[in-house]
């Protein structure tokens, strides 16, 4: 295992004679073996090597044995130690990502180069979960061997080499009971999917990691000199590979850490439609819309402007890609973007007010609550045009006409919402 972990150190040009390399150091038989291993060849290395511990506080008092576990363990060996901890709580994400994110922030903070111990089958696994989920070329590139200052120096080392270096060193290691638990996707993975490919391949592991290292290449070179801040007409002559790629790369420069398809997708819904004002509303309040030939990205909006709409007339928002027009009546009409009133007074257009209520099919409600049931995003609430008087709200765009407020007979107002 040492001439692998070794010989792999060196393909990535992880480390360098006088580093200092920290093991994340779990306590598991797979943080155990590379700790040693690094143990071993640190003089031949050149390396001062350290470890760190991350206590999650999430298993009660298996995890005080493990931090036990692996004082001892560095004091027989007398191997400097990291300690760090947080009560981790589940976020948007689950409870999986939240410990990661708290893990890797704790051990990005450590002065050196931080070692963890992801083996061949991780990376396996790691691939299968993004086929699951649905993933590209970067996802099927599974774990990044070099990622800032972590590295990964194991990851064409199977499981079982790590058994049998635990083994061949008498190594004591401590076992995560939650390892044994299939609420979370990897353990499903690994014990009801691994076995089933493994009978058929007993090299399975470390054939799917190799797989992913040279995809992982594939990416990196698809990805290099993406066009800077490419106008409509650049994005939609790029080979869709490249293309979306740099839709890929727009989307984590506006604060998205992992863009998904569908938000790939929705990019490049903008790219070809036909309305040069088009727009689309992504998580985190995350507004990107067209302006012609340019994307432009907003995070939350501003209130819509109130203005007064003439009969005849027309007022535009270029930024919502929408217009409102008001003609006399020719005909009574009740659809949710075209209707007939009898307006009392002057009629604006502007963002909801506090308090404003509307009568439609399902009751009288607050107009929030509408919008709500509507599962319009907090953020774009205020940009919602209403339409009112001096008796209230008339109409409401994409929810429609308020039913106490609707013309049957002429002579009327009509007014529409049309796109532009």
């Amino acid at each position: 295992m040492t001439n692998k972990l070794e010989s792999f150190l060196r393909e990535y040009n992880m480390i360098a004679p006088g580093d200092r390399v920290i093991c994340a150091l779990s306590g598991g038989g797979d943080s155990v073996a590379l700790t040693f291993a690094l143990y071993l060849l640190k003089d031949k290395l050149g390396i001062t090597l350290e470890a760190a511990h991350f206590n999650h506080h999430l298993r009660g008092e298996e995890s005080e044995r493990d931090e036990a576990f692996v004082r001892s363990f560095c004091a027989h060996y007398d191997i400097p130690l990291h300690l760090g901890g947080a009560e981790v709580q589940t976020g948007p994400k689950g409870l999986e990502a939240s410990a990661r994110a708290a893990r890797y922030g704790f051990l990005r903070s450590l002065p050196g180069k931080v070692a963890t111990a992801h083996t061949a089958d991780d990376n396996a696994e790691t691939v299968l979960m993004h086929l699951v989920r649905g993933t590209g070329l970067k996802g099927l590139g599974g774990i990044t061997p070099v990622s800032g200052t972590v590295i990964r120096p194991m990851l064409l080392i199977t499981r079982r080499e790590v058994e049998a270096f635990l083994a061949e060193y008498a190594l004591p290691h401590v076992e995560d009971s939650s390892n044994g638990s299939d609420a979370f996707l990897r353990n499903r993975v690994r014990h009801g999917i691994m076995p089933l490919l493994k009978a058929e391949n007993p090299r399975i592991s470390e054939n799917l990691s190799r797989m992913a290292l040279r995809l992982r290449l594939d990416e990196e070179y698809l990805s290099q000199e993406l066009p800077q801040n490419p106008t409509v007409s650049q994005l939609r002559e790029l080979h869709p590979s490249r293309r979306s790629r740099c839709l890929e790369k727009m989307l984590m420069e506006s604060g998205f850490s992992e863009p998904e398809d569908s938000h790939i997708a929705l990019m490049e819904s903008l790219v070809f439609s036909d309305r040069p004002s088009a727009r689309a509303n992504f998580p985190g309040e995350l507004v990107i819309g067209r302006n012609y030939e340019h994307l432009e990205v907003r995070r939350g909006e501003e209130p819509l402007p109130e203005q007064e709409l003439t009969c005849p007339g027309i007022l535009e928002f270029p930024q919502l890609g929408l217009r409102v027009v008001c003609t006399p009546a020719q005909e009574p009409k009740k659809k949710y973007d075209c209707f007939t009133v009898l307006p009392k007074g002057r009629i604006l257009v502007g963002p909801r007010r506090s308090g404003d209520a509307i009568h439609l099919s399902g009751g009288t409600k607050s107009l929030k609550k509408w919008m709500i049931d509507h599962k319009i995003p907090a953020a774009q609430r205020m940009r919602i045009p209403v339409l009112r008087d001096d008796q209230g709200i008339l109409g409401v765009y994409g929810i429609g006409a308020d039913l106490d407020r609707l013309a049957e007979t002429l002579p009327a107002v009509e007014l529409r919402f049309e796109t532009i």
